[in-house]
């Protein structure tokens, strides 16, 4: 990745390289004793980043989700459709270059699944991020520029 050879990676180095990643579960792996801004917040306090820098991040992140006004809500609070939302807001509130996504489409009904696909493609092309996404669903599917599938235990369609 970025020509290093991740599998070389000295272990002291393999924290800041996960920093570089974000990770949307298929599950959400929200903290539900934590508000959403919170749930957010957590890349960016782990990385150091100043409190007024957190504040104005999270806040774009949940815009860029349209769930602005759902920061101070708990997770529990909300609908599966909104709880990938807050993770995807978190996977991407540090604007990493690599973002791998867990079946993101999962565990939602057909029109959410349509808006995460299309929220998937637009941070595509907005923030120029490297998208891997790992799906049983034909329909984002399709609308990768490479894809590689796995049946059987073999793989095609790489380079």
């Amino acid at each position: 990745i970025d020509g290093r050879n991740i599998g070389r990676l000295p272990d002291r180095d393999v924290p800041a390289h996960r920093r570089r990643v974000g990770l949307i579960f298929q599950d959400h792996r929200l903290l539900n004793d934590r508000t959403v801004f919170d749930n957010v917040a957590l890349p960016l306090h782990v990385a150091g980043v100043s409190v007024r820098e957190v504040g104005r991040r999270v806040r774009a992140s949940l815009d860029k989700v349209g769930l602005l006004k759902k920061e101070k809500s708990l997770p529990l609070t909300l609908s599966g459709g909104e709880q990938q939302r807050v993770g995807i807001a978190r996977a991407i509130v540090s604007r990493p270059p690599i973002l791998l996504a867990d079946e993101p489409t999962g565990n939602l009904d057909q029109a959410n699944s349509e808006r995460i696909h299309s929220m998937l493609m637009e941070l595509n092309r907005e923030f120029s991020m490297t998208l891997v996404v790992v799906t049983h669903n034909m329909d984002l599917d399709s609308c990768m520029s490479r894809r590689v599938t796995i049946a059987d235990g073999k793989m095609t369609g790489l380079p």
